[in-house]
């Protein structure tokens, strides 16, 4: 199919058979494996071994290496790996060597007892963390450079999906190997899981890349406004390391979408808010409410399971279907709708139904606004940068968010959920406003 929108839903729900589609929900299902086993579940094993709660409050530390993983994803995008990147290629040998540093970690913590070594525990959880978040910026990478597009809401699901599924090996599945076996063999389990990822990088095969003459040109003109042309030795060579892997894929990014670039970079940092502020305060309101922790947790694992996939199948199709702008336009307003629904909820006496109804909607918006804002994110990149550009994307696009929802406490003590949910509904606007503008500007550049 050509890398612009389809005319047939037959034509768009068949790139799911995509060899390179599918493949992405084995390299999902390897990137989620990690995050629990450094988080919650790592919190209840400690919990379990009698490790003091401050103790524990320190190792979610271990997460910041998700957050600032745009430092080292130049490194990434430019440096290989001695022996394995002329092997297999560059996108895959950073994968193998993550996926290598997730399964050591996890085997290092599970034969480490944390009662008495709980340093050495922490060492380890270091490295899964951060050989996790180094992963994440590879398979991004590859998923963008792999196919067009247009593909990329596809790619975009089936890495959900697997996602979640690692999500519930990791949560649930790790528990109960432990419940009938101990934490030991349950992290040994996780780290032979890790197979899954190891197997599918040396299964795929590397994407091609070809610099385009436009790149090229720009970082002629980059190395001549920083005086690097024609000098020699040690110094050039890091010099124009450095101009080439931090500071081009920025240049090359305002060059490229020229005033346009600050619109999209707005929509970037507000695209998320409302949905991540809203999610803060979720798991409360039910409570509050007065629904059980069963009731809860039956309703959010299973019907928010399967409406995420569907939402996140549905935008893939959708991208394939429409192109990109469009669906991302339907994204921030389903969003923004579903926090309607809450507030309507916050006023109703407690029924498991609507409960189920509200949870459904919510969770079938949120896996299309992702699948299809990965797509437009994956849309913005130069595949010269990809792992830089794409990291910078993926930490404005939930660094506003976070720092606002952590003010949705005071908001709901001080005004109530119903207004707490109005005011996430209205934090929706900017995205919708500048999604439609934005797609009224490529419409006219189409037309021009």
């Amino acid at each position: 199919m050509p890398a612009q929108a389809v005319k047939s839903w037959s034509e768009a729900i068949r790139v799911y058979t995509n060899p390179r589609v599918f493949a992405m929900l084995f390299l999902g299902f390897s990137a989620g494996l990690p995050f629990l086993l450094v988080f919650s579940t790592l919190s209840a094993w400690l919990h379990d071994v009698g490790i003091e709660r401050s103790v524990i409050g320190f190792f979610s530390w271990v997460g910041i290496t998700y957050s600032i993983k745009v430092f080292w994803a130049p490194v990434i995008d430019r440096l290989p790996i001695p022996y394995l990147t002329r092997k297999i290629g560059k996108r895959r040998s950073w994968m193998l060597l993550a996926q290598m540093g997730i399964a050591s970690g996890l085997i290092g913590m599970a034969v480490t007892d944390p009662a008495s070594h709980i340093q050495i525990v922490a060492l380890f959880a270091l490295l899964v963390a951060f050989s996790s978040a180094t992963q994440d910026i590879s398979i991004d990478a590859y998923r963008i450079e792999a196919l067009d597009k247009i593909y990329q809401g596809a790619m975009a699901t089936t890495y959900v999906l697997g996602y979640r599924l690692a999500l519930l090996a990791a949560g649930a599945g790790a528990f109960y190997v432990a419940s009938y076996q101990n934490w030991s063999f349950a992290y040994l389990t996780m780290a032979a899981l890790m197979l899954t990822g190891i197997l599918t990088t040396l299964i795929i095969r590397e994407p091609t890349v070809i610099k385009d003459p436009a790149t090229i040109e720009r970082e002629a003109r980059l190395e001549k406004t920083l005086g690097i042309t024609g000098s020699s030795g040690i110094l050039r060579k890091i010099s124009a390391w450095f101009a080439y892997a931090v500071i081009a894929p920025f240049v090359d990014f305002i060059q490229r979408n020229g005033k346009t670039a600050i619109t999209i970079l707005a929509l970037i940092a507000v695209y998320k808010i409302s949905d991540i502020t809203m999610g803060v305060m979720a798991n409360p309101f039910y409570l509050d409410l007065g629904f059980s922790k069963i009731e809860i947790a039956n309703i959010t694992k299973i019907f928010g399971f399967f409406m995420t996939i569907a939402g996140a199948a549905l935008g893939g199709v959708m991208v394939i279907r429409y192109g990109i702008m469009k669906p991302l336009i339907l994204g921030a307003v389903m969003i923004a709708s579903t926090n309607l629904l809450f507030a309507l909820l916050a006023l109703t006496e407690p029924n498991i139904s609507l409960l189920a109804f509200v949870i459904s909607a919510d969770n079938l918006s949120g896996g299309l606004a992702t699948s299809v804002f990965i797509a437009y994110l994956s849309s913005l990149t130069n595949t010269a940068y990809t792992a830089t550009q794409y990291a910078l994307f993926s930490s404005l696009m939930t660094l506003p968010a976070k720092f606002l929802g952590g003010f949705s406490g005071i908001i709901v003590d001080t005004q109530g959920y119903f207004s707490f949910f109005l005011i996430a509904a209205a934090l929706g606007t900017p995205a919708i406003l500048l999604s439609i503008h934005l797609l009224r500007k490529q419409s006219s550049l189409d037309h021009g």
